[in-house]
């Protein structure tokens, strides 16, 4: 399985004064900003906000506002990496169950046993989620196998879409000719996409998704 998403462009070219965390006082407490917990009382660096304000369930809207945040340059490194992409891949062990996976922008959280995703630092409109999907497969492959998915290019036309794909798996058995036993699984897809104005919600979250719905109780055997 590998996702391609947006270009690929090299940080850091040009560099301003560097920031220090050593100069900082190692004893210091500074502030959550309200966000403050029993188990996390000092926020020293905008991660330490960023993390107090998700377990709040808050949204993270401005970290000019945010002394850490500031001192960190957290919004022009956000800017340098405004068209940078990301290459995916790997491997998912999943149950024969209905199921889905996703990529989106954002540091993901629970909010009131919703997962979303906190897209304030990013703004709606600067979110480009053209995306290239180099393979995916469910299970082992044999000789003429079909991933319907592979190669698929996909330019998105404005900021902010949600891709959606509807995958229905089909259980395959594939014999070899000297009798080894493939069991592995086929698929089929149906894209959907639309606008996505939001966080949750009927209005969506900015990503591509790949939802498996459900393992069909037939089986193909081939050979």
């Amino acid at each position: 399985m590998e996702f391609v998403l947006s270009s690929h462009v090299d940080l850091g070219q040009e560099e301003g004064d560097i920031f220090d965390p050593s100069k900082l006082d190692p004893e210091r407490c500074e502030s959550c900003y309200g966000a403050e917990m029993e188990d996390l009382k000092c926020c020293n660096t905008c991660d330490d906000v960023r993390e107090a304000y998700r377990r709040r369930g808050w949204a993270f809207k401005n970290p000019d506002t945010i002394e850490q945040c500031k001192r960190e340059g957290f919004s022009q490194k956000m800017q340098e990496q405004k068209n940078e992409g990301c290459q995916i891949y790997g491997f998912l062990e999943v149950n024969k169950v209905a199921g889905n996976f996703h990529f989106a922008p954002g540091k993901s959280f629970q909010q009131s046993h919703v997962h979303v995703h906190d897209l304030q630092s990013f703004g709606l409109d600067n979110i480009n989620m053209t995306h290239f999907i180099k393979h995916l497969s469910f299970g082992r492959d044999y000789p003429g196998i079909v991933n319907p998915l592979d190669g698929t290019n996909v330019a998105a036309p404005q900021a902010s879409m949600m891709y959606q794909y509807f995958v229905k798996i089909v259980p395959t058995i594939y014999v070899k000719w000297d009798g080894e036993v493939v069991k592995t699984n086929q698929f089929s897809v149906t894209r959907h996409e639309k606008v996505a104005n939001g966080l949750i919600g009927d209005q969506g979250l900015p990503g591509v998704f790949s939802q498996f719905l459900t393992f069909n109780p037939l089986k193909n055997s081939l050979s």
